[in-house]
């Protein structure tokens, strides 16, 4: 098993097979092929099984993969086979949000305790989760044994909050303040930029409507010829 050399990308697609493996278990199928899957939910056969075989084999050639069997093994790639708590640092509307976020009843991630320096709102309820004072972070992560961190604040306060964070002994960290961060050791930090997805789309917009759209890409070789 090459577990050093997977990237972040391989990781992302096992998620996705996951998931469809998971539509299709609810739907009743016991087993599928690599090419069923692909085609089912437009998918890259040949990515999946490239994927798949960093981990082992999984498959039995001219039969498929068992359903159940890699759902499993996946679950267990991927961590999932035990609960996470998450701490939300930032209680104002995007922080608040997360921590409503329906997405997470359906999965092993569970949100434990929010956390600000606003004094109005510390000691607050979301639901059931409470707002805890920043300065108590370290004490409060402890007790809640809270192993991932979100940052929902201002990009001028993610830094700091980022070393308040890693002091913790937090290793993993999602960020939504829009700006870089600087990281040290072993600490796995994702952005999530909603600025550059959005500057993305405007990047496809902003595209030839024949680049976009059904039509020629420019310097097609199937230009129609003179």
């Amino acid at each position: 098993m090459k577990v050093d050399k997977i990237s972040e990308l391989t990781t992302n697609r096992l998620s996705i097979y996951l998931r469809c493996l998971n539509e299709l278990a609810a739907e009743g199928a016991k087993s599928v092929s690599s090419d069923g899957l692909a085609n089912r939910f437009h998918l890259n056969s040949a990515q999946i099984r490239k994927d798949l075989a960093y981990f082992g084999e999984f498959g039995v050639r001219g039969v498929g993969y068992d359903i159940a069997d890699l759902r499993e093994h996946i679950t267990k790639i991927l961590g999932l086979d035990k609960e996470h708590r998450v701490g939300i640092i930032g209680a104002g509307r995007l922080g608040a949000a997360l921590a409503d976020y329906y997405g997470f009843q359906r999965t092993n991630f569970k949100v434990a305790a929010l956390f600000d320096a606003d004094k109005d709102k510390i000691g607050q309820h979301f639901g059931e989760i409470e707002v805890f004072d920043i300065k108590d972070f370290s004490e409060v992560t402890k007790k809640a044994n809270i192993d991932v961190a979100v940052i929902a604040v201002p990009a001028e306060y993610a830094q700091g909050v980022l070393e308040l964070i890693t002091d913790a002994g937090i290793k993993a960290i999602m960020n939504f303040a829009p700006t870089p961060l600087r990281v040290s050791g072993d600490v796995k930090l994702k952005t999530v930029d909603l600025t550059i997805s959005l500057e993305s789309l405007s990047y496809y917009l902003a595209l030839p409507s024949n680049v976009n759209g059904a039509g020629l890409k420019p310097n097609s070789t199937n230009r129609r010829k003179k």
